[in-house]
């Protein structure tokens, strides 16, 4: 099935350019000009994922991110001509999976959006379940359960659990999880790993503050903490 990619900037020449490119890679793109626009978009065409720009007119990107966000959990890369840190970071926090800095390669564009799906899955026939102490991943299902709650990852989030529970005790480096989440390491973009654990804790840790599962190895990296039970994999 053709995977449909949301295009979101008020530059009308990129969105065209990306648009046909994307095209031409096989996808099927639809546009907006900006986040009250894409809203509407969205709402009808159902994308698998979103490429977007963080500032526009009438509404912006982070807006975007946080009304959207609500109705549907559809992956998202940003996009951001700025330079500042601050601005990315943010992107992340409030759940897009990705960033890329204006301007951009379209290779590299198309790269990102096919690691992001990658990661996103699709629900099939393989059963594999992931179980760390109350932790249990449904990794053909894209589930994930604390205890008996059900719990919402991204999908950048869900490959870092997964990662980390197929390798209890491991200490991975941040290019090794940057590795893992976008197949290929992109130099500076290694602390973008800092923000993905962030929202990963809040999200499955009694105590963020004081994580319980996913250890900080300071200076290298992250890893599954040593648990009661044993993690363990069924196929």
């Amino acid at each position: 099935m053709t995977q449909t990619i949301l295009i979101v900037d008020d530059d009308l020449e990129l969105r065209k350019l990306v648009q046909s490119y994307l095209a031409e890679e096989g996808f099927r793109p639809v546009t907006a000009s900006n986040g009250r626009e894409a809203l509407f978009v969205a709402r009808e065409e159902n994308p698998d994922l979103i490429v977007l720009d963080l500032m526009m007119p009438e509404m912006g990107g982070y807006d975007f991110i946080r009304v959207y966000g609500k109705e549907a959990d559809i992956p998202v890369i940003i996009l951001t001509a700025r330079l500042e840190e601050n601005d990315k970071i943010l992107g992340l926090e409030l759940g897009a999976d990705d960033y890329v800095t204006k301007p951009f390669s379209l290779r590299e564009l198309t790269a990102r959006i096919r690691a992001v799906l990658r990661r996103s899955g699709t629900p099939g026939v393989e059963t594999e379940i992931l179980r760390a102490d109350d932790i249990t991943l449904d990794v053909g299902g894209r589930i994930t359960f604390i205890e008996d709650s059900r719990v919402d990852l991204t999908p950048t989030e869900f490959t870092l659990l997964a990662t980390f529970m197929r390798a209890p005790g491991r200490t991975f480096s941040r290019l090794e999880l940057l590795r893992q989440v976008q197949d290929t390491a992109y130099e500076g973009y290694e602390r973008t790993i800092d923000v993905h654990i962030r929202r990963l804790r809040t999200k499955i840790e009694p105590d963020p503050a004081n994580p319980r599962y996913i250890e900080t190895v300071f200076g290298f990296g992250y890893r599954l903490a040593n648990l009661d039970r044993s993690p363990n994999r069924q196929q």
